[in-house]
């Protein structure tokens, strides 16, 4: 299963998007997916989509190495900063497939099921961020 999050700062879900029939990359997901982003939001996004823009959202993506030379002392630090709220991500993804039927293999075929469990597993996790609160993304 593939699926698009956006998950805002207090590392609430905001979205999910459906799951695509066959694999799909990122970026043609993401462009199929009708969502609106409030204007002046700041959007930390990864590699896998590049062209993925918004209009009057700031986009955050961790500087890359250049060819053949090193990143400079203030690039490192920059990516360790957003390193670290990659990996608060990260943390909400593995909190989503605790629910053991997301992580494994389903074999739950009839239409629409797959998506079902999937957003009952995101709505557990925004009700566990409701009950304890986590410190939100720097």
């Amino acid at each position: 299963m593939q699926n698009l999050l956006l998950i805002n700062a207090a590392l609430t879900i905001l979205l999910l998007s459906d799951t695509p029939a066959s694999s799909m990359h990122d970026q043609r997901m993401a462009e199929a997916t009708p969502y609106s982003v409030p204007a002046g939001s700041r959007w930390l996004q990864d590699l896998g989509c590049l062209a993925c823009t918004r209009d009057q959202v700031e986009i955050i993506m961790p500087p890359r190495k250049p060819r053949g030379r090193a990143l400079t002392c203030a690039q490192k630090a920059v990516n360790r900063r957003m390193a670290r709220r990659h990996v608060r991500i990260e943390h909400v993804n593995s909190r989503i497939k605790r629910g053991r039927i997301v992580h494994d293999t389903s074999r739950l075929r009839k239409a629409g099921v797959r998506d079902r469990v999937l957003e009952v597993c995101c709505a557990r996790h925004n009700f566990r961020v409701r009950l304890t609160l986590w410190q939100p993304m720097v």
